[in-house]
């Protein structure tokens, strides 16, 4: 009988919870009578009632919840890791706490894996979300296809069902500052996307701030693209061709007479333009750097507090 693991990453998530629950169970009747379902539900470090709430669901399905409590919030990326860590099914499904993404579609995405398909995507082809959040999810993804990963679905996913030896080489990568999502389209394999619209949330208030969603293009554009660093050599190149031609300009202006007086306000601009483009260079390979030296450190992704 195959076991469908199902992970849900929990950060103040205590008014979501009962309702995300009863529909996942609800959601099982859809599926073939031979499957059976495993709920990790992983509590990333909430200061709410999250986890006493995750007691409940406990208390109600103790054969087939598990609940992971972190010591501290390391962000929903890691806390799916975590969940991976304690799945143990055939194959794994990842979907958030505040159901924006619709679970009936997992028996969709159940069946290509039935049919061999190792990575089923749910992609985002419109979002009910503000506009604000909108606009900068579309830009973040038109980024990271443009730059990093050619193939991603257009619109972004958080929801996805994958293959339990997919799950395997997650945990053995043991990359940090990345985005584990995108390692799922990067690992190569064929995957096959079913398009929804994203509901707005109705129940309980978004955690994810706009310094969280700075921090994911920081990682992803990092993890996945030498972009950033190509854009510094060709940024100095062009800088150095233009101080070479200007430098002609200036000896060929002297020599024929007509500079008389240096002129403090150009030579400000042209110190102010380069010493900015110096710093902005150093923070780009500081943080290249950052990363490197924080995975040498190789400090857990996260660490757990308790498990049920």
């Amino acid at each position: 009988m195959p076991l469908l693991s199902i992970i849900i990453p929990c950060y103040f998530n205590e008014l979501n919870i009962p309702v995300t629950v009863g529909e996942l169970v609800e959601n099982e009747s859809l599926f073939p009578q031979q499957v059976s379902f495993e709920y990790v539900f992983v509590d990333d470090g909430s200061k709410d009632n999250t986890f006493q709430a995750l007691l409940n669901v406990k208390q109600a399905y103790p054969d087939k919840v598990k609940v992971v409590k972190l010591a501290s919030n390391v962000g929903s990326y890691n806390a799916m890791v975590a969940g991976m860590e304690y799945a143990t099914g055939e194959c794994v499904v990842i979907i958030s706490a505040d159901l924006q993404d619709p679970p009936e579609l997992m028996v969709k995405m159940y069946d290509y894996w039935r049919q061999g398909i190792k990575l089923v995507i749910a992609s985002r082809k419109d979002r009910q979300d503000p506009f604000l959040s909108k606009l900068f999810a579309n830009t973040f993804h038109a980024i990271m296809r443009k730059i990093a990963i050619k193939n991603l679905p257009q619109g972004g996913f958080d929801f996805v069902l994958f293959d339990g030896s997919i799950r395997q080489s997650i945990l053995e990568m043991k990359e940090r500052n990345t985005n584990v999502l995108y390692l799922l389209v990067w690992m190569g394999y064929d995957f096959v996307t079913i398009p929804y619209v994203r509901k707005e949330r109705s129940v309980g208030i978004s955690k994810w701030t706009w310094r969280k969603k700075i921090k994911l293009l920081l990682d992803s554009v990092m993890s996945f693209s030498y972009a950033p660093i190509r854009a510094i050599s060709v940024m100095g190149i062009g800088l150095g061709m233009a101080a070479f031609l200007y430098a002609l300009f200036l000896i060929v202006a002297k020599v024929s007479g007509a500079i008389q007086v240096e002129g403090w306000s150009s030579l400000m601009v042209v110190l102010l333009f380069v010493s900015s483009f110096q710093m902005i260079a150093l923070g780009i390979l500081g943080e290249y750097v950052w990363r490197g030296w924080d995975a040498a450190r190789k400090r857990p992704l996260y660490i757990v507090e308790q498990v049920i």
